[in-house]
C-alpha cells in the first residue's frame, strides 16, 4: 500500500476566527486513516495547522484565486467546519459544489445551503445536520424535527438526496437502503467541535473508498463509539472533540485494544 491507495480528503474550513473547526477535521479525517489530508484555511491559521499536525498539507486561501486546483487534486471534499456565511464561506462552497467530487457538507455550509442553494440534489454527497440545521434546510422549526426525527431525516434525504446524518442523541442516518439510528455516545458530546470532528472521519472514509452511505453509518459509529472511550478514560464533563481522534484510530485498527490508547498519542 501506498498514501495514494488511500486517497486523498480536502477540508475546506476555518474562515477568521474560526480556524480550530478546519483543524480538527483535518486531524480526525487524518487519524482514521486517509492518505493524504489537505486543508484550506483562512491564512492566519496555517501556522496553526503546522504546530497541531503538520502531515497535514494547510493551505492559506484568501479566495477562489488561491484555491487554484486544489479541489480537483482530491478524491472527497469536506465543507464548513468553521466555514462562516460571509464571502470567504460562499467561494468555498461553490468551488466544492462545481469541483465534481464527492463531498460531506457540514455546519455553515449547510446554512449557505439552506439559506441560497435550496434547489441543490445531488446523489454524491453527506449531508450533516444538527436539529437546528436540518429545520432551516426543510423549512419547518427545530421543535418540529425534534418532534419526528426520523421523518425529518428522511425528507431531507428525498429533497437533496444522497445520504443524511440527522445529528443528536440517537443520531440517524437516512440513505438509500433506509434509515438506521446509532445506539451510542454520551452527554459528554455536547460540546464545541464535535461535529467538526465527525465530518472529517467521514471524509476519511470516503477517501478510502467506502460508498456514501456505508461511510456515513460506520463514520457515525465510530465517532459515537470513541467518545464513550474518552469518557470512559477521564469522563464526561470536559470531553473535548480532539479527544476522539486518538481513541477513533484504536477503533478502526481491531488488532489494537483500549489499553493500547496511550501508544496512540
Amino acid at each position: 500500500a501506498h498514501k495514494g491507495a488511500m486517497g486523498h480528503a480536502l477540508v475546506l474550513g476555518g474562515a477568521t476566527g474560526m480556524g480550530g473547526a478546519g483543524l480538527l477535521a483535518a486531524e480526525a479525517c487524518a487519524r482514521l486513516g486517509a492518505g493524504k489530508v489537505s486543508l484550506a484555511t483562512d491564512p492566519a491559521h496555517v501556522a496553526a495547522s503546522l504546530i497541531r499536525r503538520p502531515e497535514v498539507m494547510a493551505h492559506g486561501v484568501r479566495g477562489l484565486a488561491d484555491l487554484g486546483e486544489l479541489p480537483q487534486r482530491a478524491d472527497v471534499l469536506v465543507v464548513g467546519p468553521g466555514l462562516g456565511r460571509g464571502s470567504w464561506g460562499q467561494a468555498m462552497l461553490q468551488a466544492a459544489l462545481a469541483a465534481e467530487r464527492p463531498l460531506v457538507v457540514d455546519a455553515d455550509a449547510l446554512n449557505l445551503l439552506a439559506e441560497r442553494l435550496a434547489g441543490q440534489w445531488r446523489d454524491d454527497w453527506i449531508l450533516t445536520p444538527h436539529p437546528g440545521e436540518a429545520a432551516r434546510l426543510l423549512g419547518i422549526g427545530t421543535a418540529d424535527v425534534e418532534a419526528d426525527r426520523p421523518a425529518a431525516a428522511q425528507a431531507l434525504q428525498q429533497r437533496f438526496g444522497g445520504v443524511v446524518v440527522l445529528k443528536g442523541a440517537g443520531s440517524l442516518v437516512a440513505g438509500p437502503a433506509g434509515l438506521a439510528v446509532c445506539p451510542c455516545g454520551n452527554p459528554g458530546m455536547a460540546s464545541g467541535g464535535m461535529g467538526d470532528a465527525l465530518s472529517g472521519m467521514l471524509g476519511a472514509l470516503v477517501a478510502q473508498g467506502l460508498s456514501l452511505e456505508m461511510a456515513a453509518r460506520l463514520g457515525v459509529l465510530v465517532h459515537a463509539l470513541a467518545a464513550d472511550m474518552a469518557a470512559r478514560q477521564g469522563g464526561e464533563r470536559g470531553l473535548l472533540a480532539g479527544d476522539l481522534a486518538s481513541c477513533a484510530r484504536i477503533l478502526v485498527n481491531p488488532t489494537m485494544d483500549e489499553d493500547d490508547a496511550v501508544a496512540t498519542r
